[in-house]
């Protein structure tokens, strides 16, 4: 079988809302009262973002000073993980529709990602998406882990993934992030990056993933046209 190993933060879900209210609101925490401060448009903190600038230096570019950008940074990491604030998720677009195609195809679907249990159930629920991963293709981490880094945590997940599940002929990845190719890679797995996620084209093409595409849609169109038969 043909089988889609997908993310779920940036290929599926559009994190943009989300990460800029809790930079508004560590702004807004961390500037002292009569502070003049200089808030990014979000269009100017999500073009940072993408481009891997540190929470640090978005913190100074917005008028804080080196120890409130520090607190910024520390206060931004407690907060963009925690509820309210993943109710400013949104679908990515056209991803449902990929994802339909997807189980249309017969093409075997699991996600992967470091959410949690909790927060991928919640999204599940959100946005009515379990209907497309049944538990035994759901890989992402448990309430209680202790996160280290994306690119040695999600491999781990990989593994377990490759051990558990059924043997396919050909499997494809994808991602939005380094993390995603980094994994793929050291498992042999093929991957596509997503622009439509948290990194733009200039930091995937550094991990060199097989290809780059603009979002889901576009990465189920090319397995679909390039790995099942065709019919004349």
């Amino acid at each position: 079988m043909l089988r889609l190993i997908t993310d779920f933060d940036g290929p599926i879900i559009d994190v943009s809302e989300r990460y800029y209210q809790v930079y508004q609101l560590c702004l807004q925490k961390t500037k002292l009262p009569n502070q003049r401060i200089r808030q990014l448009s979000k269009a100017k903190f999500w073009e940072l973002k993408r481009a891997r600038v540190s929470e640090k230096n978005i913190g100074i570019a917005s008028g804080l000073d080196e120890l409130q950008a520090q607190e910024f940074a520390q206060l931004r990491r407690d907060t963009v993980h925690t509820q309210p604030y993943f109710e400013y998720d949104r679908l990515a677009v056209g991803a449902v529709a990929a994802l339909e195609e997807v189980q249309q195809a017969g093409i075997d679907l699991a996600v992967m990602t470091m959410r949690r249990v909790r927060e991928l159930e919640y999204a599940f629920n959100q946005h009515d998406l379990g209907r497309f991963f049944p538990k035994n293709r759901c890989y992402c981490l448990s309430n209680d882990y202790v996160k280290t880094r994306d690119v040695d945590d999600k491999p781990l997940l990989m593994k377990r993934a490759l051990l558990e599940l059924p043997p396919a002929y050909e499997t494809w990845m994808v991602g939005d992030t380094e993390a995603d190719i980094v994994t793929a890679k050291k498992h042999g797995v093929k991957v596509m990056a997503v622009l439509c996620g948290i990194r733009d084209r200039a930091q995937l093409e550094i991990y060199q993933p097989d290809l780059i595409v603009n979002d889901l849609q576009e990465a189920v169109d090319i397995l679909l046209y390039k790995s099942l038969p065709q019919v004349v």
